[in-house]
């Protein structure tokens, strides 16, 4: 199993997600303060709600992340340039794009290709992460997409949006396999069924480098529960001579 010194280091492999679409402001500024509790690598927020994020974490290491092209990914390239241009300008420091799935299903590679490699030039050193909504493929399918954004300059692959059934951590640590195989210089980033520090801990035990949960804060909460709260009470010893 993965060895996870502390819940501080637990944390730094998860990114805290809340993409919620009828969220209020009062309930996101209760989930930003929430995160600042742990050292999470980011937090995932709306579009929406990224100045207001930077404000809340303004005086933590959190980083703020944020989509492009969600949930769908069907959006025309110049499109997502214009998104993404205008998150970069909010202050965000990381984005997810989904892929135009139906280009991948007909295999138009050079067109997914070239809309990666335009939106990373618009990004520079910021992180980009593909998403590529693993649900919807079969294992050909991955291997030649995460190619393609290796290829490209992508960051991460990013494995779901969320608005699919979450995978079981088989096919989870299939997908892992799968990535590692064929583009093994890209990072991985695995979303979806990861709802408790057993899973966070099987899931970077297979391989992946970060972890985006709607659960972070209670993975953390109670790996510290389990790891570092617990209070043993020894009982007296007692020596007696033969």
């Amino acid at each position: 199993m993965y060895n996870i010194k502390n819940s501080r280091e637990l944390a730094s492999y998860i990114n805290y997600v809340n993409l919620n679409n009828i969220i209020t402001e009062e309930e996101m500024k209760e989930f930003l303060e929430k995160a600042k509790e742990s050292t999470f690598n980011s937090v995932v927020v709306s579009p929406t709600y990224i100045p207001l994020a930077k404000e809340v974490l303004s005086d933590t290491d959190i980083k703020v992340g944020s989509v492009v092209g969600f949930p769908l990914g069907f959006e025309d390239t110049e499109t997502k340039i214009a998104e993404t241009t205008a998150l970069i300008d909010k202050g965000v420091d990381e984005l997810e794009v989904v892929i135009n799935l139906s280009y991948l299903k007909d295999k138009k590679y050079d067109l997914i290709g070239k809309e990666i490699e335009e939106i990373k030039k618009v990004m520079g050193d910021k992180i980009l992460k593909v998403n590529i909504e693993v649900k919807a493929l079969d294992d050909a399918e991955k291997s030649a997409i995460v190619q393609v954004a290796q290829k490209a300059g992508a960051d991460f692959i990013k494995t779901a949006t969320g608005f699919v059934t979450p995978c079981h951590i088989y096919e989870i640590v299939n997908d892992i396999n799968i990535i590692q195989k064929y583009a093994p210089k890209i990072k991985i980033e695995i979303y979806g069924g990861v709802d408790s520090y057993k899973i966070a801990n099987q899931v970077l035990t297979a391989g992946a480098d970060k972890i985006a949960s709607n659960y972070g804060y209670e993975i953390v909460k109670r790996y510290k529960e389990l790891r570092e709260n617990t209070q043993v009470k020894p009982k007296p010893i007692t020596l007696t001579k033969k």
